[in-house]
């Protein structure tokens, strides 16, 4: 058996039927749908081995798991449905998670708006209170938990102490976990928080390389990010780009785990290789070549929009990119990207180099220009942008409705969410439904109009191809329906409230 078990909830250990974005569908409450249906949509459950050993898991999961294996430890990472064996013999156990209490977006906003706990944070609930862990901890099992949502627990210091979590990791945790679980073996006291700053992260050749499947196939290629977004905690972390050879050995372990697809993680994709906000074209060609060499369908996590842009502009690189992905096996892939704001004068103030190698006054051309790229090469992105930014005011947010309204003829999701104090801007006050003025609904409305109405499209004729994926294809259809219909409804409450108003 194992002294030390790494786990997570049921809505981080799954693969969402190898469709990655259905994974947002857990950060929303199950609304239209029994939850039952809502998380076999986003979160089937995960194979396992006789050991309760899961198949697919976490990314940095399998990068801390890794360490530990290295460093000699008796270690297992297990799907959270075999956990009750395990505890009884386990010493310690480490948890991970992107979103512990649904603070994050889009995580927040859905409650906010709904008034309804997400899935995620129900989920991640049910797993602290599986009465297995709370018999191990009464025997003295030790929790250390982290991952990108550490900081939540500062937030939610009440659930630190009810489930009795011993340590809390903020940071890139591969140079200090080995001597946490150490001590914790060992009977010693533990740090209550431990905080990883730029001077503790790991160096390139400190980083070790995954040893099992990552969930759908991702591997890193790229840590850290040049554009120091104020909004951001990812620009708090050191630019490294991972050699070929490390990124074809993590390729190799997930081939050799049966996974044929994958995706390329990064801040920012095009920008591998290089030294700053300038593509660099050979570089990032040869990580395709490579890549595409082991999977047939591969997608990329993240890019910039300006980096969308200039790598076509000036290179071609996007075009050549498509010439890779593209074959027998897949027409299209997807990427998340931000937006942010429509305002140039708020882009200035909060993040200037999210444009380079384009000055801050174009950002809203450089959005236009890089949708229109994304829409003819079969890139479907994600994009994001942000209400409620500090310093924000109604003019910014009707430059972002305007940028919007252009936006239209591009093929994509386009998804609001409200300003949570992260990056530099972690001493700020949050963005929270009380503060939503009128303008804000209008973009609000926007987006889920410019959403819905691509999202069949999307669905039949992209993402869900195929008589495998009907079920699916026809949940998600009849889901945007319903949001179609409930928006609706809204729209009709706020009219009428608005009427009253205006009488009075």
């Amino acid at each position: 058996m194992f002294d030390v078990v790494l786990t997570t909830d049921r809505t981080m250990m799954t693969d969402h039927h190898g469709k990655e974005f259905l994974g947002f569908m857990a950060t929303g409450p199950a609304v239209g749908i029994p939850e039952p249906l809502w998380l076999w949509i986003c979160a089937p459950k995960m194979k396992t081995d006789e050991l309760g050993r899961a198949w697919q898991a976490p990314y940095g999961m399998r990068k801390i798991e890794s360490v530990l294996m290295d460093a000699g430890f008796k270690v297992a990472t297990i799907d959270p449905s075999k956990l009750d064996k395990h505890l009884k013999h386990a010493k310690v156990m480490l948890i991970g998670h992107h979103d512990f209490f649904a603070l994050c977006p889009p995580s927040s906003e859905w409650w906010s708006i709904t008034k309804k706990e997400p899935v995620n944070a129900k989920s991640f609930r049910r797993l602290m209170e599986n009465p297995s862990i709370r018999e191990a901890k009464r025997k003295g099992l030790k929790i250390i938990v982290g991952g990108p949502a550490a900081w939540q627990w500062l937030w939610k210091l009440d659930k630190w102490v009810e489930w009795g979590v011993d340590t809390v990791v903020d940071g890139e945790a591969e140079k200090v976990i080995v001597d946490l679980v150490a001590k914790a073996l060992n009977g010693e006291d533990l740090p209550r928080y431990v905080y990883v700053g730029i001077e503790e992260a790991p160096k390139l050749e400190e980083i070790p390389l995954i040893k099992h499947a990552s969930v759908n196939g991702l591997i890193e290629v790229t840590r850290g990010c040049p554009r120091n977004c104020k909004f951001c905690s990812v620009t708090l972390r050191p630019l490294r780009h991972y050699t070929l050879d490390m990124i074809e050995a993590e390729l190799k372990v997930n081939v050799s785990e049966g996974l044929r697809r994958g995706i390329i993680h990064s801040e920012d994709v095009l920008l591998y290789g290089s030294r700053g906000v300038e593509p660099n074209p050979e570089a990032v060609i040869k990580l395709h070549k490579l890549v595409k060499s082991y999977y047939e369908r591969i997608s990329w996590s993240h890019a910039s929009l300006a980096a969308i842009k200039v790598a076509e502009e000036k290179y071609k690189l996007v075009s050549k990119v498509r010439e890779i992905i593209c074959d027998e096996h897949q027409d299209f892939w997807g990427v998340e990207v931000g937006i942010e704001t429509g305002s140039v004068e708020l882009a200035k103030k909060i993040m200037p180099a999210k444009s380079a190698p384009y000055p801050a006054e174009k950002w809203p051309e450089v959005v236009e220009e890089a949708f229109a790229i994304m829409h003819e090469n079969h890139i479907i992105p994600a994009a994001t942008l942000i209400l409620g930014l500090p310093e924000e005011t109604e003019d910014d947010v009707v430059k972002t409705a305007e940028l919007l309204d252009r936006l239209k003829p591009y093929r994509s999701l386009i998804v609001p969410m409200f300003f949570v104090p992260m990056g530099s801007f972690k001493t700020k006050d949050w963005f929270t439904r009380v503060k939503i003025r009128d303008d804000h609904i209008e973009v609000m409305k926007k987006c889920l109009g410019h959403t819905a109405s691509w999202a069949n499209d999307i669905i039949s004729k992209f993402y869900l191809k195929g008589p495998g994926y009907a079920p699916l294809r026809w949940l998600l259809k009849l889901f945007v329906g319903y949001v179609k219909w409930k928006a609706k409804k809204v729209e009709k409450k706020i009219a009428k409230r608005r009427a009253s108003q205006g009488s009075q």
